[in-house]
């Protein structure tokens, strides 16, 4: 496995929904033997807040468990190294499978980068109604053109406390998978190789391969196609 293997469990859960019968323990065993290590995160202390936007208030409250798609839409901003500079990646998540839909980079962290990342979600989702969008409180979602945009496709705002980064936890728990999953350790070369690997890891593996644990060890994409069965929509 590449950039970094992935712990024991979650390898069990891949090769589980292949159809191989193995146990953690054993997986564990083959890492070893291969010379396969997962590559953690290390331990970050966040400092609480509480301040809510008097006019976009945190409406979301944590409640990150949702029943279908296309109800909760979660954002964020990071950086990449690529080249001799940053490069800043906006992702949309939507959290009923926490399935990446929408993204975009670019050099410059406004809020052009952002409406790009939510254009895009809001056109491959079908242009949904009654969508409630959760972010942070950057100027790039209290932007008036962001804000702006939203209002024209009718989606209501939601924004965390001040300094609280657990009201946006999903988000942190998708950059954390890619920058310890994924991007090489050095960065990339040029931002081109930026865009074209990280477009790879979240619109392919991390939506169609990756077993995430608050689908009960399934890829967004299957536990989406999943409630489609269920339910009987097209």
């Amino acid at each position: 496995m590449s950039r970094g293997a992935a712990g024991s469990r979650t390898l069990t859960s891949m090769l589980r929904s292949e159809g191989f019968e193995v146990g953690r323990f054993k997986v564990r065993k083959l890492m070893q033997e291969a010379e396969l290590m997962s590559k953690q995160p290390g331990s970050h202390r966040y400092k609480q807040a509480k301040l809510e936007r008097p006019d976009v208030p945190n409406r979301l409250k944590r409640e990150f468990s949702v029943t279908t798609p296309n109800k909760v839409w979660c954002g964020d901003i990071t950086y990449i190294w690529s080249g001799s500079k940053w490069s800043y990646l906006a992702v949309v998540l939507d959290l009923f499978s926490r399935r990446v839909v929408g993204w975009a980079l670019s050099d410059k962290p406004n809020a052009e980068l952002t409406c790009k990342a939510l254009d895009m979600a809001w056109e491959q989702r079908g242009r949904p109604n009654d969508v409630m969008f959760h972010s942070d409180q950057g100027c790039q979602y209290s932007s008036l053109k962001y804000r702006q945009r939203l209002w024209r496709y009718r989606i209501t705002q939601s924004m965390s406390r001040r300094g609280n980064c657990w009201d946006n936890a999903p988000m942190e728990r998708l950059f954390r998978s890619l920058k310890t999953e994924w991007i090489p350790t050095t960065g990339y070369l040029t931002q081109t190789q930026a865009k074209k690997d990280i477009s790879y890891y979240l619109m392919d593996y991390y939506n169609r391969q990756r077993p995430h644990q608050a689908n009960d060890g399934l890829s967004p994409v299957t536990a989406e196609n999943r409630l489609k069965l269920v339910s009987g929509i097209c």
